[in-house]
């Protein structure tokens, strides 16, 4: 604890770092309350369910252009580019106010996939910065406190968006999210950082997309990683897709969700904390398999129709899930060289993103075909044999290694 306090604390210290970290909690704000409000905005216009849930699809859409989206972030600096995608947003956002009509919500939908798209770039371009701005060591510090930031945020901004929309409307959303972006640009703006000019680029957009991938792809560190990330994205999203089933188990109604994700939430903020002084004692892939294997075993005891050990178990999830996140993202910026970090951070959240959205999915239909409580032991088990399969790759790696390595002559 004393460990984990003190980077905290030299974290903070860190003008760069405190102004980023500012910056992720005033964007990520307006963004939580958007993404809850933009679907209950489509409801009461359209009165369609399939039109509201497009709304999350069309924010989670452009990850799947992740590569292409995030060369943007090594062709310019990366400062400027962050300062004029924070403004475009809070301008386009204002076109928002107009809409007030079924007929006016495809100007919703098309500035949602805007935004998605521009976040990716914004992230790619922020992961790049990152390495620049704050010094290497605390990265991993970083990242998790980055987490912490984002999840507190989706702990508090839904409930001040669903407020301001039954005052004001979407409108009052959409004027809140602009703002919010004008201010990340002024702190972006504050962030001391040389930057060099990118150099003449080598070869077309498609060549630079490509070695991108190839530099993650072709990593003996970052491959197995990314990997296991996106098997425990793809397997966690088909368990979370059983939480009315399971809620339901426990003689609750589908409200007790929000309980769950409210308790999963405080396990990330908390392992956000942690995960600097965690990861300078496990490394990437030790921190990234212990927390595999405990969403493995939370996945699984959720099949028991008991009330402490769901509770238990959200709180377990919440711990577990971010490790390979947070995991992924530091060594991805530890290993790719500075010239194409943005394409590589990228493609890296499209690896780990998409099966997200393919496991709500295939959950969504398997619920309906097979007894939720086999299919969270199957689940369960599969995080597991995923986070196994890491500690092997890891082990392996470390017996390669010769005993000259540890004492060098």
């Amino acid at each position: 604890m004393k460990a984990t306090s003190w980077s905290v604390f030299r974290l903070l210290r860190d003008r760069n770092a405190a102004l980023y970290l500012t910056g992720v909690v005033v964007s990520g704000f307006g963004t939580s309350a958007l993404w809850l409000v933009s679907g209950v905005w489509v409801k009461d216009l359209t009165g369609s369910d399939g039109l509201a849930a497009l709304c999350t699809a069309a924010l989670w859409a452009p990850t799947l252009a992740g590569p292409v989206l995030g060369t943007l972030a090594d062709r310019v600096r990366r400062r400027p580019l962050l300062i004029c995608v924070n403004l475009g947003l809070a301008g386009l956002l204002l076109s928002l106010l107009t809409v007030g009509s079924p007929a006016s919500v495809r100007l919703l939908f098309a500035v949602l996939l805007v935004y998605g798209a521009a976040g990716v770039v914004e992230d790619a371009a922020n992961s790049a910065l990152v390495v620049a701005a704050v010094d290497p060591a605390l990265l991993g510090d970083f990242n998790g406190l980055r987490m912490t930031a984002r999840e507190g945020m989706k702990l508090v901004a839904p409930l001040t968006g669903a407020a301001l929309y039954t005052a004001y409307g979407g409108p009052g959303v959409a004027l809140l999210d602009a703002l919010t972006f004008v201010l990340a640009a002024g702190v972006c703006a504050l962030l001391r950082v040389r930057e060099e000019r990118p150099g003449p680029a080598a070869g077309n957009w498609r060549r630079q997309t490509a070695e991108g991938v190839r530099l993650l792809w072709a990593h003996p560190v970052l491959r197995p990683l990314v990997r296991a990330g996106g098997a425990t994205m793809c397997l966690a999203s088909l368990g979370s897709s059983l939480n009315y089933a399971v809620v339901d188990a426990v003689g609750h109604s589908p409200a007790y969700v929000g309980v769950l994700y409210t308790v999963q939430g405080v396990g990330s903020v908390a392992v956000g904390l942690a995960s600097g002084p965690a990861l300078r004692r496990l490394g990437e892939r030790r921190f990234a398999g212990y927390g595999i294997a405990l969403t493995g075993v939370a996945v699984a005891v959720r099949a028991v129709p008991c009330d402490i050990s769901l509770l238990i178990c959200s709180l377990a999830g919440g711990l577990g899930l971010p490790c390979v996140l947070i995991a992924a993202h530091t060594a991805v910026q530890r290993e790719i060289p500075a010239a194409a970090l943005g394409r590589a951070s990228a493609t890296a959240d499209t690896l780990l993103f998409t099966p997200n959205v393919i496991g709500l999915t295939a959950g969504a239909a398997l619920v309906e075909l097979v007894d939720h409580r086999w299919l969270l032991a199957v689940l369960g088990g599969g995080l597991l044999a995923t986070a196994g399969s890491l500690a092997q790759r890891s082990a392996s790696r470390t017996a390669a290694r010769s005993p000259s390595d540890a004492n060098p002559a």
